[in-house]
């Protein structure tokens, strides 16, 4: 029978978390990204300071990060990792419109940090939602996902542009 290529599940089929103790020490970078669609007016009162909760974008990189170190507490089978870095990038686009996020994680560990970039990415972008849902109860976060993961036994994988 083939190795199994689901780590998170035992022989039995029983969900367990992965032995990465003999896996080397290796810096590892995952950039994540998503957006949140919203009215033009909706983004027009982010971007010009109105909101009635604050500075939107500045709490919602404050919650990305936030989020970025929370990731093993909030996903059942994820190791607690000692990250060396989280930077949250917000970007009024008029285009969406909306707010398009990125998300880059970084550590020096056994096992990889795609999981607390879209981590990141996700809680950003549901401080974003709550911070003006009183004005917009229409937008949309979409288009969650990885584009890069760097590092340990699998290599670089880069999301197809």
């Amino acid at each position: 029978m083939a190795e199994n290529p689901l780590t998170h599940f035992d022989a039995a089929g029983h969900a367990h978390m992965v032995d990465v103790s003999a896996k080397p020490v290796t810096a590892r970078i995952a950039v994540a990204c998503g957006s949140v669609k919203m009215a033009p007016e909706t983004l027009a009162m982010i971007t010009d300071g109105r909101a009635a909760k604050g500075d939107v974008l500045g709490v919602a990189r404050l919650a990305g990060i936030m989020g970025a170190k929370k990731t093993a507490d909030l996903i059942p089978l994820c190791h607690p990792l000692p990250i060396t870095k989280v930077a949250i990038d917000l970007r009024a686009d008029p285009g969406l419109p909306g707010i398009v996020i990125e998300a880059t994680v970084k550590t020096g560990g056994q096992t990889g940090v795609e999981m607390e970039a879209l981590t990141a990415v996700s809680v950003a972008a549901l401080t974003i939602y709550d911070m003006v849902k009183a004005v917009d109860k229409a937008m949309e976060i979409t288009a969650v996902k990885l584009l890069l993961k760097e590092g340990g036994k699998s290599g670089r994988y880069e999301a197809a542009p």
